[in-house]
Formats: structure tokens, C-alpha cells, sequence
């Protein structure tokens, strides 16, 4: 029995890969595509910083068409919403009426994300909600999958983290006030290999960059914690992948 057509909002990093894998992995859901919001100013994954050619081959390697949302350089919330309500708008005229989230306990960014999908008339799920981030974390490593960390919160991590491996010396050297699944915007990752790729994805690390951002109106197109939101500027350590 085929499932009811979804998309799954793709970040490239581990947690929407364990999502994907969950649903994935019973029949409740067809995912018919990868939907994914991209900086078309430099072709990147939007707060991951990683290259858009790096995004297509971990979609060819799943095996499920990406779409993308073309954001400008620093889009006003209006912006962001007018973009994703028209790209949705596109996806739920293929019969799609689901969409997936790797969220894992943020409410306020649930709530904001189910809200604005009523209007549009789409479901949204949420396959590791409220699943403890270490056992998620734990879930990640066993089952086989590589990451690598691809941008930094410089308020919750310095440089030395960026562009290592998720592995257990990396769980290990976190400190206690940063969430193991960075899922307070700490850390963001892409995943080269793993259970839901057909092929490992090939690429090199390249430097390592420090950008200083100003503070969004909003916090609801990231994961950024209430103190991210106080301050004027927040600073980011991005680490290239070729």
C-alpha cells in the first residue's frame, strides 16, 4: 500500500536525515520530494552555508527530487513567507497535503510552522518530537550515519568545533549548556553517508570563515535561542565543503 504523498523540509543535516528515515521506514507516508530553502545570491543552503551542488548529490543519492525555495540575501519575514506559501502552494497541486519536520522540542517554532500550513490546507508532522536529543544523537552514530559540522553559533561553540566529525568525541567535548542535537540553533551539520543513501556523498573541507550577521525581526526561519534574540548582531562560523 502506497502511503499518502508528502514532502519532507530538508536541511541536508541530521535531523531532518533521521525524520526522512523514520517515515521512510513505514507506509504511512510517500515523500515526493525534498523541499529545501536555498540563498540564491551564493548558492548555499540557507543557515547551513553548504553549497547548492552539495544539496543535489545527497538528493540523488536518496533517490527523491529536491525542490528549493530561492531566498534573496537576507529576506525580510514577509519575504520568507510569500516564498514558502508560493512554493507549497505548487507542491499541494501535485496532490501533496503532508509535509515532515525534524523538529525535535521547540514549541514555539511547531506552532508557528503548523499555523501558517492550516491556511495552505497541509499536515504537518513531526516524526522525533519530543524524543530525548542523546537517544536521538545515540540513534544517529549507530545506525550508521556521517556528519560533519558546517556552521557554528559563536555564542554557544568557538571556531574549534566547526568542521568536525558527529561522533562520540564530539558528544564528549560539548559543554553542558549546548543541546547534544544543537537544537537550539548551536550547531548545524550536513550528512554525507548513511542508511537513507544510496552512495556516500564525496567532498573536501575547505576554510573556515567567521560571519557576523544582524539580528532578525524574527527567529521563526531558524532555531535561534531567546538570548540569540536580545542581542544586535550574532556571529557564525561556517565551514566550507567543495
Amino acid at each position: 500500500m502506497i502511503g499518502q504523498k508528502a514532502y519532507m523540509n530538508w536541511s541536508g543535516g541530521k535531523d531532518s536525515s533521521l525524520a526522512l528515515m523514520k517515515v521512510m521506514s513505514d507506509d504511512e507516508f510517500q515523500i515526493t520530494h525534498l523541499l529545501t530553502s536555498v540563498n540564491k545570491v551564493h548558492n548555499r543552503i540557507s543557515m547551513h552555508g553548504v553549497r547548492r551542488e552539495l544539496l543535489e548529490k545527497q538528493a540523488e543519492a536518496i533517490g527523491i527530487p529536491l525542490t528549493t525555495i530561492e531566498l534573496p540575501e537576507q529576506p525580510s519575514m514577509e519575504e520568507y513567507e510569500q516564498l514558502m506559501s508560493d512554493k507549497v502552494q505548487k507542491l499541494k497541486a501535485l496532490d501533496i497535503n503532508h509535509t515532515i519536520f525534524g523538529d525535535i522540542f521547540l514549541e514555539d517554532l511547531r506552532t508557528y510552522r503548523e499555523n501558517k500550513l492550516i491556511s495552505l490546507e497541509i499536515k504537518a508532522h513531526f516524526p522525533l518530537w519530543k524524543i530525548p536529543t542523546t537517544e536521538l544523537m545515540q540513534s544517529f552514530i549507530q545506525q550508521g550515519f556521517k556528519a560533519i559540522v558546517v556552521c557554528v553559533n559563536g555564542n554557544y561553540l568557538d571556531k574549534s568545533f566547526c568542521g568536525r566529525e558527529i561522533d562520540q568525541s564530539f558528544i564528549n567535548d560539548l559543554p553542558p549548556n549546548v543541546d547534544v542535537c544543537g537544537e537550539n540553533g548551536e550547531y548545524h551539520s550536513f550528512v554525507y553517508e548513511g542508511p537513507i543513501f544510496k552512495q556516500p556523498i564525496l567532498f573536501s573541507k575547505g576554510e573556515i570563515v567567521h560571519r557576523t550577521y544582524k539580528n532578525p525581526s524574527s527567529s521563526t526561519t531558524s532555531t535561534c535561542s531567546t538570548s540569540n534574540k536580545e542581542k544586535e548582531e550574532y556571529g557564525f562560523y561556517f565551514c566550507d565543503l567543495k
